[in-house]
């Protein structure tokens, strides 16, 4: 038997160790963080709802800050001053070795390039909703992430309250039977375009070309959408109501509310969708739309009509007594049931069962899906630290999204499409599909 010296064999052993344990960024994978040790964080987009992000993670370590405009994030810049500061995200996933995951805020048409950059480098990613401007990027980057073995979540924070799973554990349990219907709304609208006392209307693309601020990377706020000379009715402004940017109401407030409707019926992908708007149109977003989608039985449950009302309010339901607030003043779903109906606000809040009577009368379920008790961002990134998924992960939003996106494709057409989810295409107007994957600025890709 070959004899081995105890002292040479732990020094060969520590050596070949030195030697294949690489550095996350070789590898390309993420970095496995015990649940004491910090995320180490960085920003992009940090502006806007991006701030707010960023400040319900501060138990972890924010080490970088990337924004295309100097002055519209000089607060946060001031906010963290020991972290990196970066115009550009690719600039920055390049230099800095040592981030963990990334938080994405910056427009609609940017999401899909940032966070598969960051995917590719092997970053956890939180992404703000809507999760792509088109739906063939959901479907990408749903299956990059997966592949990548990367913590995910998108920025729809209702996902992680008690009502979406309360009103869940209500339907499960049968408090109003079958469910066949849905209407949900959103009462707010884009009009009047840009802000008061402008000089000039956003609702038509502007003729003037003023200077581009020298605090602002233009070329790189446009990114992958076609080029168009700086306005202030593109940013910081409106952005969400211009088709090349945004994903208009839909993808604002619709990744919200359609959301507990998804997730409490396990919707899945809709065969047809039919959309009228009823004003607006051209460049910009129409300012109040009707989008029904149908969904087919899955399994033992019943085919689903789904409503979205956009800058209007769904029918006011007969049970609901008068003086009763329906839903929540900008939004909210009902849930039609072959034995009654539930309402709900815009994040799946504040479940009620209608009439009043009813909701006294019913013995509540106890409930059975875990509940969240950190907020949704810090959710993501316990779930970094332990090598889980959160509950709005890209396996689950991304085809969240897909949904919700095509009530844009359907607003395009103005008449019904009918979808191929498996080949992801519209199969009775082949022009439709243009809509569902629009190509890239040259220079920009997934």
């Amino acid at each position: 038997m070959l004899q081995v010296d105890r002292r040479k064999f732990l020094g060969t052993a520590a050596a070949t160790a030195a030697f294949t344990v690489l550095p996350r960024h070789v590898l390309g994978g993420p970095r496995r963080i015990a649940p004491s040790e910090k995320l180490n964080i960085a920003g992009i987009g940090i502006g806007g709802m991006g701030r707010s992000n960023l400040r319900n993670l501060k138990s972890e370590n924010i080490i970088a800050l990337c924004d295309v405009d100097d002055k519209y994030a000089a607060g946060t810049f001031a906010e963290y001053p020991k972290a990196k500061r970066f115009r550009d995200f690719r600039k920055m996933l390049d230099e800095q070795k040592d981030i963990d995951a990334v938080v994405i805020a910056t427009p609609d048409h940017t999401h899909a390039v940032i966070a598969m950059a960051a995917i590719k480098a092997g970053k956890h990613v939180y992404c703000q909703k809507p999760l792509t401007r088109d739906v063939c990027e959901s479907r990408k980057l749903a299956i990059a992430a997966k592949k990548a073995g990367v913590t995910t979540q998108m920025g729809i924070q209702g996902h992680s309250d008690d009502g979406i799973r309360r009103l869940t554990e209500w339907i499960r349990d049968g408090a109003i039977g079958e469910v066949r219907e849905v209407d949900a709304w959103c009462t707010l609208s884009y009009y009047p375009w840009g802000h008061a006392g402008w000089s000039t209307s956003c609702a038509t693309r502007p003729k003037e070309t003023p200077p581009i601020p020298g605090t602002l990377d233009w070329d790189l706020w446009i990114g992958p959408a076609p080029y168009r000379p700086y306005h202030r009715c593109y940013h910081p402004a409106v952005w969400r109501a211009w088709w090349d940017f945004g994903c208009g109401m839909m993808g604002d407030r619709g990744a919200h509310t359609l959301d507990p409707v998804y997730y409490a019926l396990e919707l899945g992908a809709p065969t047809s969708i039919e959309a009228t708007s009823l004003a607006g149109g051209g460049e910009t977003h129409p300012l109040a739309a009707i989008v029904n989608y149908k969904f087919p039985a899955r399994g033992s449950k019943p085919p689903v009509r789904l409503t979205w009302y956009e800058g209007l309010q769904a029918p006011r339901p007969p049970e609901l007594e008068d003086g009763r607030q329906m839903g929540h003043t900008e939004g909210g779903a009902i849930f039609i049931g072959d034995k009654g109906k539930l309402m709900a606000g815009v994040y799946g809040e504040s479940p009620q069962l209608i009439p009043e009577a009813r909701m006294k009368a019913y013995n509540q379920p106890k409930g059975t899906i875990p509940r969240v008790r950190t907020s949704h961002e810090q959710d993501w990134a316990n779930a970094c630290k332990k090598g889980t998924q959160p509950g709005a992960s890209f396996d689950y939003s991304g085809p969240l999204n897909e949904m919700v996106l095509l009530g844009n494709v359907a607003k395009k057409m103005g008449t019904k499409i009918d979808w191929d989810h498996e080949n992801m295409k519209v199969t009775n107007i082949p022009e439709a599909n243009q809509y569902v994957c629009r190509p890239y600025r040259d220079g920009w890709s997934l």
